[in-house]
């Protein structure tokens, strides 16, 4: 019979433990506690005072700033948290947290009788960021489509916004330390307990390979007092973000290309490739870091094929991205896009995408690029008709309505929000109910595209100056115009007929 131990809180309080460790990392073992909501995590070396502090630091007062704020329910899901820290009978110092969500678990074997044994492990990052690994061992029900990887890639977008608003850098942001679901559209980062406060609490570790920032592995090798060594911190999470949102769009490494920088030393190699001569596969002016194609797999294709697939797929926002932070900002952190940028970058590229009409499409979306002859990237169906484009410009303070550089692609069933009616409505985590419900809604009947008003009092049709009522529609025609809302900020759609 498993012993149930007990461990004391900083406040006082027992926390009881199950003496059988479920698991172990890198630098913690783990117990679950009697009713298995909670696992107790103790670090197998000793904390010394400035760990504790951080742990107590951590559990305390930066929990209470992202939690018990107004609308710190929302990040509940978002991060697993340590919420005490604990010091057993045997003197060692551990965190509570909560056990993960039964979403982050495989409810499913890998394919060909889960022979890698994965079925109730945890969905880390990593089974989902490679075509082998998600094609070759996962179920299809697990695999979501390519608008899941841009749900997860926001949620993560936003947490790490959060984190980095607190004052906090994660310093170990990889895809170890990220739990994703998919096909569920969630997204959770773990191992908060590592936190780095600026000028406070130094980083425990440089970072997981493949995501650690190529300054940090240029000067690893100095002491750590030394002025010149770079170490985990806020601009460093940038870089891991970027990575991240690149391996699951795109499910290759922007930085692992065929570029050989020794010969002879596979270490001093890498600590090249990854570190002082970083350089992206898809730089446009040098392309000695390029993926060949002669040494790739045949299951690698055609993700890794960077002419097949270039990072421009992904519409004008996120590839300008791309370049901005594994090219000018490579090498220069402070160039990086900070996560708030990620997160307006994936939102606006959401309203660009288009259902594949192809059924057997896996990825089943696609961003629409505009062209005289769009087609879906990942299949190679071509989209026919004729597609409306809602290009939003909106009301200033002097009553002009100027380019939003944002638009809304059309297709059957597509849903218009308040955030697309009015440009100081920003979709995050501060959005109340009401403004979390649609306005309307685009059909195609009768060989026209209608826009169906439901909930906007103001909507009027410019070129009649006809206002279109709750409850009406009105049909979308080339060059046309709607005034959505007059309110400050108010939006305006030009209506571009695209005829493919």
């Amino acid at each position: 019979m498993i012993q149930v131990r007990k461990a004391k809180a900083k406040n006082g309080t027992i926390v009881e433990y199950l003496d059988e460790i479920i698991g172990s990392g890198g630098m913690k073992d783990v117990y679950f506690t009697p009713d298995r909501k909670h696992v107790v995590a103790f670090f197998r070396d000793k904390q010394d005072r400035q760990a504790q502090e951080r742990l107590e630091m951590i559990t305390g007062v930066y929990r209470e700033r992202i939690f018990n704020q107004e609308g710190g329910a929302y990040w509940e899901n978002l991060f697993c948290w340590p919420s005490q820290m604990v010091e057993d009978d045997k003197g060692r110092i551990g965190v509570v947290v909560s056990t993960y969500q039964n979403h982050f678990f495989f409810a499913t074997g890998s394919v060909n009788s889960d022979f890698l044994k994965i079925k109730g492990r945890e969905k880390e990052g990593k089974w989902f960021a490679s075509p082998s690994n998600r094609n070759k061992y996962l179920d299809p029900a697990e695999r979501g489509c390519w608008l899941d990887y841009l749900r997860i890639s926001i949620l993560l977008s936003r947490a790490v916004r959060r984190m980095h608003a607190a004052g906090l850098a994660h310093s170990d942001l990889s895809y170890k330390n990220v739990l994703i679901d998919p096909a569920g559209g969630h997204a959770c980062i773990i191992d908060i307990d590592g936190l780095v406060v600026p000028g406070k609490f130094p980083p425990d570790v440089v970072g997981t390979p493949d995501f650690i920032a190529p300054e940090v592995i240029k000067t690893c090798r100095l002491d750590r007092t030394d002025l010149n060594r770079k170490l985990p911190s806020i601009a460093t999470d940038r870089h891991a973000l970027a990575v991240l949102i690149y391996m699951y769009l795109l499910l290759r490494h922007p930085l692992r290309g065929d570029k050989v920088h020794d010969l002879d030393d596979p270490q001093r190699d890498e600590d090249l490739s990854m570190g002082e001569r970083a350089l992206f596969v898809e730089h446009l002016a040098d392309r000695s870091n390029k993926i060949r194609l002669d040494n790739l797999k045949p299951l690698e294709l055609p993700w890794k094929d960077t002419a097949a697939l270039p990072c421009q797929i992904t519409g004008p926002y996120l590839s300008k991205l791309f370049q901005q932070a594994f090219v000018d900002g490579l090498h220069c952190p402070e160039k990086r896009p900070t996560a708030d940028e990620w997160e307006q970058a994936l939102i606006k590229t959401v309203d660009l995408l288009q259902p594949c009409a192809n059924p057997q499409c896996e990825q089943k979306w696609y961003v629409f690029d505009n062209t005289k002859s769009p087609k879906c990237p990942f299949c190679g169906t071509a989209y026919k008709g004729k597609l409306p484009v809602l290009n939003l410009y909106s009301s200033r303070h002097d009553g002009k309505f100027l380019p939003d550089n944002h638009r809304l692609m059309v297709y059957t069933g597509q849903s218009l929000f308040p955030w697309h009616v009015n440009r100081n409505i920003v979709p995050n985590e501060r959005l109340s109910l009401q403004d979390r419900q649609r306005v309307g809604y685009f059909i195609f009947h009768n060989s026209t595209w209608l826009l169906v008003n439901e909930r906007l009092p103001g909507l009027i049709d410019l070129a009649s100056k006809q206002p279109v009522p709750p409850g009406s529609r009105i049909a979308l025609s080339d060059n046309s115009q709607i005034l959505f809302s007059k309110e400050n900020g108010g939006r305006l759609a030009h209506i571009q007929l695209v005829d493919a």
